[in-house]
């Protein structure tokens, strides 16, 4: 699918399905970005109580990518 049909099929959105799936898009990304700072930062150690848990970090990447995206 290339980006032109891509963006045909989005402008055929409504306004509320259009924020959606922003967010949608912003929190999977952000979840991402959020498990590859736990992966390569990290805390070895396990005194960081944010970045030594995989699940606090992918979480906390995903809740600032949605409101990020929200706008």
């Amino acid at each position: 699918m290339s980006i032109s049909s891509m963006r045909a099929v989005f402008q055929k959105l409504t306004p509320g399905q259009q924020g959606t799936l922003k967010v949608v898009f912003g929190a999977a990304l952000g979840g991402a970005l959020g498990f590859a700072y736990y992966t390569v930062v990290g805390c070895a150690t396990g005194a960081c109580p944010l970045t030594s848990n995989p699940v606090i970090t992918t979480g906390m990447g995903t809740v600032v990518g949605a409101m990020m995206a929200r706008g």
